[in-house]
């Protein structure tokens, strides 16, 4: 594996442009390849993953690297912008603006959202960026008092899958409490499972009066599938305790499996679900829908310079199978022992 600083300041820039397309002015893009798969992580818009697929196969991800200006300046007023792909957030969403004097109407109207600018949508600094591994830093925030780092490496030995690690250090002179949220976006003709309990560990919120998402719970596993034609459109979260630390989702020719710590209720911050799934579709235009595939690691008080850190690693398979609940259930179960996912 290259070692960026102990190459000469020549080596490094012509690595630097080997590795990086400008997929638009300002956004350069760093490809992890193994042959296997395909990722592409971009240091600005906050450090962002925006494409996952396997070899020869479209992106697995939702993103839209034209919603805005990468190079525009980030501060306290700054409002959102829809590139998608994979970020993370500090939660829980109810205390974004809460905690801070950087912009007061946010705080007074206890705003929730946007998300913190300063995370999302900041600049990082590239810390390393070969074929295996990209690394950044994130600016402190002024809004949330985190400063992030992330790491996003192909795992050795495991050759479709990919690591995703945050880490999130404290900033300020004084405590903060924060968890930290994995936030996935897939177009909304995704089919997405979840291992749970029961129905009494899922609950839905509706959004802007349209229906929310109505999951199947059977048989220890819960699926969101796309609307049928004619339904009403949903939009609105999911909230999960799963049974297990994985989900996974299927779209074309790909299953993909997104793999984590579970924890008890307890660790996990009551206005959240370890597990959420935003969606928002028309059954309509399905695959011009969105839908969020969410994690929170446990929140936690941290003081003045500490850290806490998350991970999640994603695998993609091939699949040819047909696009029902049985036959990908069937396909999970098949991989279950090799991925080690539990609950089926």
């Amino acid at each position: 594996m290259p070692t960026p600083d102990r190459a000469t300041p020549l080596l490094a820039i012509l690595l630097a442009m080997l590795l990086s397309t400008p997929a638009m002015a300002g956004l350069p893009v760093h490809t992890l390849d193994n042959g296997t798969v395909r990722a592409g992580v971009t240091e600005a818009i906050g450090g962002r993953l925006l494409s996952f697929a396997l070899a020869g196969q479209p992106n697995f991800l939702r993103v839209d690297e034209a919603a805005g200006d990468p190079a525009a300046p980030v501060d306290a007023r700054t409002g959102n912008v829809a590139y998608y792909g994979h970020e993370v957030w500090a939660g829980p969403q109810k205390q974004w603006w809460v905690h801070q004097d950087v912009n007061p109407a946010r705080k007074a109207a206890r705003a929730v959202w946007p998300p913190d600018p300063y995370l999302s949508l900041a600049r990082y600094t590239l810390d390393k960026a070969d074929r295996d591994a990209v690394a950044v830093t994130g600016p402190a925030s002024p809004v949330s008092g985190l400063q992030l780092v992330k790491r996003y490496a192909l795992v050795p030995g495991q050759p479709n899958s990919l690591r995703l690690e945050a880490g999130a250090i404290n900033r300020r002179g004084s405590a903060v409490a924060w968890d930290l949220w994995f936030n996935t976006r897939v177009p909304g003709d995704t089919q997405v499972y979840v291992p749970v309990a029961g129905g009494a560990e899922v609950r839905t919120e509706a959004a802007d009066g349209l229906a929310p998402p109505q999951p199947l719970v059977a048989d220890g596993v819960l699926a969101l599938e796309i609307p049928a034609a004619g339904a009403h459109a949903r939009r609105g979260k999911l909230f999960a305790q799963p049974a297990a630390g994985w989900m996974a989702a299927f779209r074309g020719g790909q299953a993909f499996i997104i793999q984590f710590a579970l924890q008890p209720r307890s660790a996990i911050h009551p206005d959240q679900g370890q597990v959420e799934l935003y969606q928002d579709v028309d059954p309509a235009h399905p695959a011009a829908g969105l839908l969020e595939m969410e994690v929170h690691a446990p929140w936690r008080r941290l003081a003045p310079g500490q850290r806490m850190d998350a991970h999640e690693t994603w695998t993609l398979l091939p699949y040819a199978g047909p696009a029902t609940r049985t036959a990908h259930l069937a396909f999970l179960r098949a991989q279950a022992r090799t991925l080690a996912l539990e609950g089926l």
